[in-house]
C-alpha cells in the first residue's frame, strides 16, 4: 500500500528520501496533541487512525534525534515531545506560544493552543470539549438561563421550537435500574436551556436531587408511545417513591392532558441540518489580512453550516501555513464568484488554474448566486450615501467598539466602503465593506442616545467630543438618518442569557458566552472568563451566535471559559449516557454488566415493576395482567417478581431510518394517532367505576386502550 500524508493540504506520497510517521496511538496525551495540531476530529476511531501517516514535512529538524536526511536509522525516530504542525513551528509543544489579534492583544487562539498542551490527557475517542465542559453543570453553577432556540433564526428547529415547553412528557433511558437490558421511564421537562433540557423522572414529584440534563436533539428523548412501538420496557427508577401503590393509575393521571415530543421531531431536525453548499465549491470571501479586498477560496469542510474556506492563492502564506477562514454560510462576508467585479469591490488577482493545482487546491465548481443570502434591496437614486458622509460604525477589527467613521466609496448594489476615522491606512487597506442595510453602521449620536461609549479619533477626548463641532472641523455632513436600516420587530434576548458565540477575531473558535447588554437590534456579547475588552457587538440575527448545545449537535468543538475547573470524575450516570446526536446505527454496548453492577448494595429490597412491553409505554389504555415473573435477579438478596402490563395502540405506523448523515430524501412518517376512550363524568364514584369497567373489559377481551387528551 502506498503511504500518503494524512494532512489535508499535503499530497506527499512515500518515496525513498521522505520519512513517514504513524500516529502515537499508545500515548493518549501525545495523540490528543497530534490530532489537535492536524485539525483532526478527536472522535476518529483508533482503527482508522492506525492507517494514517504524517510525513516529515510537518516536523522541524529538532523534532528528531538527528536530521531525518541522514541515512542512519536513529535519524528517523521522533522525540517523545515532537508534535506535527500545519502552522509555523513554535518550539517545544509544552511551551507557551503568543498569538496576537489585529490589535496586538493576546488572542483566544493562543490561549486555546496553550491550554491544549497543558491540560491533562483526555480519553481517546471523546470530544475534548465534552470532556471538560458540561452546559448543565455550568448553568446550575452560574444560576443562569439560556436563550431559547426560537431566538436564533438560522438554528435548526427554530420554527418548530414552540412545540418544546416545560412540563412536556418524554420517554427516556432509565439509568437507575438493575435489569440486564435497557429499560425506559417517563420523565418531565423541568427546564429548557437552548437545546438542553433538565429532566425529572415521574414519581420523584418535588424531589430535585435526581434531576439530570440531557440534549433534546441527542436522539435519546422519545415521544410517549415510542416504547410500545419499539417493544421497549417501561420500568420505574429503583430509587423512586415506593409509596405509590398503583403505577398504572398514577401515570394515567399524569399523562392525561400532557404534551409530548412531536413524532416527526427528529425528521424535522434532519431536514434542518441539510444545506446546499458542497465541498470544493469556489467562493469569494474577505481577506483578513487586507480587509478592503476579497479573495477566492474553496470550501474545504462544512460543520453545522459553518464553512472552512481555504484561499486558493497560498503564495503569500509562510511555509507550513495554510491561509484559511471560517464563517457561516449566511455570513455577509461570503459572496459568490463574480460578486466583486459586479459591485466594484477590490479583489486579489486570482491565481491561474495551473498554479492552484500545483499548490494542491482546486475547486470543482463555482457556487451559484442562489445559495447566498440576499441583502435588503435599497434604492440608490434620489438621495443615498455619498463619499465623505460621517456616521458611527462597529470597528471590524475590534468588534467591541463603535467608532466615528466615514463613507469613503459607494459601490453598486447598495454596498459602501467605510473607514474608521483616525486610523492610519495605506491606500484604504483598512476600509471595510458594509451594505447600506447593515446594522453595523449607525447614524451619528446613536451611541450618545443609547449610552454607549463612542470611540473617537486620535487627538479628541471622548468626554468632550461633540458631533456638531467635529462636522464643522472636518467640513463634512452626516449621513441622513432615514438611510439607515432601523427595522426592529423585537426579539426575546435579554441580559445574562447564555449562548454559544463565534469569536469574530478568531472565527474558528466558538465559545461559551453571555448576552451582556441589548440595545435595539444590537447585542453585546461577553465571552465567559475573558476580560470586557474582548466583548463584541452583533446583530440579534447574526449567524455567528448559536443556542446552548449547538456545538454538541453539530459536532463542533466548544471552547470552555479559561480557568474553568474540569468536570469531576463522579458525574452522574445520566450525564455519561447523554451523547452527541449521531446519525446512523449505534453500536450496542455491554448493558448487562453495567446494569447488574449498578446499585447492587441498595438495602430497600424492592424492585421496580415493568409497565408495557409491546404497547405505548404506558399507559395509553392500561389493563392489569396475570402476575407472571419475567426476570429473577440471582445476585439480589431477595427474589422479586416483575410484572408486565400489556397495552396496545391503534393505527401505529412508523418507519424511521436515519442514514449516516442528514438524509437527502427523508422518508415519510405517518403520525401515530393516540386516542383515549372518553369516560362519562357522573361524579367521582362514577368516574372510578367507569375506569375500572374499561380496564376489566380490556383484560377480558384484549381490546385496545386509548388515552384521552395526550397531545403529540
Amino acid at each position: 500500500m502506498v503511504h500518503k500524508c494524512c494532512v489535508e493540504t499535503c499530497c506527499n506520497l512515500k518515496r525513498p528520501n521522505l520519512v513517514f510517521h504513524r500516529l502515537p496511538l499508545g500515548d493518549p496525551e501525545r495523540l490528543r496533541q497530534w490530532l489537535f495540531a492536524l485539525n483532526m476530529d478527536v472522535n476518529t476511531p483508533l482503527h482508522t487512525l492506525n492507517k494514517l501517516f504524517v510525513c516529515q514535512k510537518h516536523f522541524q529538524p529538532d523534532d528528531y534525534y538527528s536530521s531525518p536526511d541522514q541515512p542512519t536509522r536513529q535519524a528517523r525516530h521522533l522525540k517523545t515531545t515532537a508534535v506535527p504542525t500545519l502552522f509555523r513551528h513554535t518550539g517545544d509543544p509544552t511551551s507557551s506560544v503568543i498569538y496576537l489579534d489585529p490589535l496586538g492583544r493576546p488572542s483566544k487562539k493562543g490561549t486555546v493552543a496553550n491550554k491544549v498542551h497543558k491540560a491533562p490527557p483526555a480519553p481517546v475517542g471523546l470530544d475534548a470539549s465534552a470532556v471538560g465542559f458540561e452546559w448543565g453543570e455550568y448553568l446550575d453553577k452560574e444560576t443562569s438561563l439560556a436563550a431559547s432556540v426560537s431566538c436564533f433564526r438560522h438554528a435548526p428547529l427554530c420554527a418548530q421550537w414552540d412545540d418544546i415547553a416545560v412540563g412536556m412528557k418524554v420517554e427516556v433511558l432509565n439509568t437507575n435500574a438493575v435489569l440486564p437490558s435497557k429499560v425506559y421511564w417517563i420523565a418531565t421537562v423541568i427546564q429548557v436551556a437552548g437545546y438542553k433540557a433538565l429532566l425529572r423522572y415521574e414519581g420523584f414529584e418535588h424531589d430535585s436531587s435526581r434531576d439530570f440534563w440531557c440534549s433534546l436533539v441527542s436522539g435519546e428523548l422519545n415521544p410517549i408511545g415510542w416504547c410500545a412501538m419499539t417493544s421497549k420496557l417501561l420500568v420505574p427508577p429503583q430509587d423512586v417513591n415506593q409509596n405509590i401503590p398503583d403505577w398504572k393509575e398514577y401515570l394515567m393521571k399524569k399523562l392525561v392532558g400532557a404534551h409530548t415530543l412531536p413524532v416527526d421531531f427528529y425528521l424535522k431536525l434532519a431536514e434542518n441540518m441539510k444545506h446546499s453548499f458542497r465541498i470544493g465549491m469556489r467562493v469569494e470571501v474577505v481577506d483578513p489580512k487586507y480587509v478592503s479586498r476579497t479573495r477566492v477560496a474553496i470550501i474545504d469542510s462544512i460543520i453545522g453550516g459553518r464553512l472552512r474556506l481555504v484561499y486558493l492563492d497560498q503564495s503569500d502564506s509562510p511555509e507550513n501555513v495554510i491561509s484559511d477562514f471560517w464563517c457561516h454560510m449566511a455570513s455577509p462576508l461570503l459572496h459568490p464568484i463574480g460578486w466583486s467585479s459586479k459591485v466594484g469591490h477590490d479583489i486579489k488577482a486570482p491565481v491561474s488554474s495551473a498554479e492552484s493545482a500545483a499548490g494542491g487546491f482546486k475547486g470543482n465548481s463555482d457556487s451559484p448566486f442562489q445559495l447566498f443570502k440576499k441583502p435588503r434591496i435599497v434604492y440608490m437614486e434620489g438621495g443615498f450615501f455619498e463619499e465623505g458622509m460621517k456616521l458611527e460604525a462597529i470597528d471590524p477589527l475590534n468588534m467591541g467598539t463603535i467608532c466615528v467613521a466615514t463613507v469613503h466609496k459607494v459601490l453598486l448594489d447598495g454596498y459602501l466602503m467605510v473607514g474608521i476615522d483616525g486610523t492610519i491606512s495605506n491606500n484604504g487597506s483598512d476600509w471595510f465593506c458594509y451594505h447600506a442595510s447593515s446594522h453595523a453602521i449607525l447614524p451619528i449620536n446613536f451611541c450618545k442616545k443609547s449610552k454607549i461609549p463612542l470611540t473617537v479619533p486620535q487627538g479628541y477626548d471622548a468626554k468632550t467630543f461633540s458631533w456638531d463641532k467635529y462636522l464643522k472641523e472636518t467640513k463634512a455632513k452626516p449621513a441622513p438618518v432615514h438611510l439607515f436600516n432601523t427595522d426592529y420587530p423585537g426579539h426575546n434576548f435579554s441580559p445574562n442569557l447564555k449562548l454559544e458565540a463565534v469569536d469574530l477575531m478568531e472565527p474558528r473558535l466558538v465559545c461559551v458566552a453571555t448576552v451582556k447588554r441589548c440595545v435595539g437590534r444590537l447585542l453585546l456579547i461577553h465571552f465567559d472568563g475573558w476580560e470586557d475588552e474582548f466583548d463584541q457587538w452583533v446583530d440579534y440575527q447574526s449567524p455567528d451566535i448559536y443556542p446552548v448545545g449547538w456545538c454538541e449537535l453539530a459536532g463542533y468543538q466548544l471552547q470552555s471559559p479559561p480557568g474553568l475547573v474540569d468536570a469531576t470524575e463522579n458525574q452522574t450516570a445520566r450525564n455519561k449516557t447523554c451523547k452527541p446526536h449521531m446519525y446512523g446505527k449505534k453500536k450496542k454496548k455491554n448493558a448487562k454488566k453495567r446494569l447488574l453492577s449498578h446499585d447492587q448494595n441498595k438495602d430497600d429490597g424492592q424492585h421496580p415493576k415493568v409497565i408495557g412491553s409491546n404497547s405505548p409505554p404506558g399507559l395509553v389504555g392500561l389493563r392489569p395482567q396475570p402476575e407472571v415473573p419475567l426476570i429473577q435477579l440471582k445476585n439480589e438478596p431477595e427474589e422479586q417478581e416483575i410484572f408486565a402490563v400489556q397495552v396496545k395502540v391503534e393505527e401505529v405506523e412508523m418507519e424511521m431510518e436515519i442514514p449516516n448523515g442528514p438524509p437527502d430524501n427523508p422518508r415519510q412518517v405517518s403520525l401515530a394517532k393516540i386516542k383515549q376512550e372518553k369516560v362519562g363524568k357522573e361524579g367521582s364514584r362514577g368516574d372510578d367505576s367507569a375506569m375500572d369497567e374499561m380496564l376489566d373489559s380490556n383484560t377480558e377481551q384484549d381490546t385496545t386502550g386509548e388515552a384521552e387528551g395526550l397531545e403529540t
